[in-house]
């Protein structure tokens, strides 16, 4: 397979990226603050504890899932900031036009990407010890 050329990105192609980013930014920091589905609620009715022991554990993934985009999406500022915006980290090619449109926080290209999610899947999964690690 033949490596992209690398492509530098106008300063308008970056003020777009980081608008929307900036914009992701915002919306996900406003729904991290919503918290008050994590509350635990004591009912008399198993079936209500069942159900809001189900809606506490969809929140926390939410919460976790969230966490982990504005923590991505925090990191692709900066690697605006830093002129590696669109390089993949794994190999220093260009992340594919279309890809680094449709995620803008995509920090690997697809072949990197690949070999991370595979890893990931075959190591022992870690125990978290904060729900909300925002770098």
């Amino acid at each position: 397979m033949e490596r992209e050329k690398r492509i530098t990105l106008t300063k308008t192609e970056l003020n777009a990226f980081r608008r929307s980013l900036e914009n992701r930014q915002i919306e996900l920091g406003s729904g991290n603050r919503d918290r008050d589905a994590l509350a635990i609620e004591m009912s008399a009715d198993a079936l209500d504890r069942i159900q809001q022991a189900s809606d506490r554990d969809y929140a926390i993934s939410n919460l976790e899932r969230n966490s982990n985009r504005l923590r991505d999406v925090r990191t692709a500022l900066r690697r605006i900031d830093a002129g590696t915006f669109g390089i993949c980290v794994g190999c220093k090619d260009n992340v594919n036009p279309k890809c680094r449109a449709a995620v803008p926080w995509a920090s690997f290209c697809i072949v990197c990407q690949e070999a991370a999610d595979h890893e990931q899947k075959t190591s022992p999964s870690e125990i978290r010890t904060s729900l909300l690690m925002v770098a």
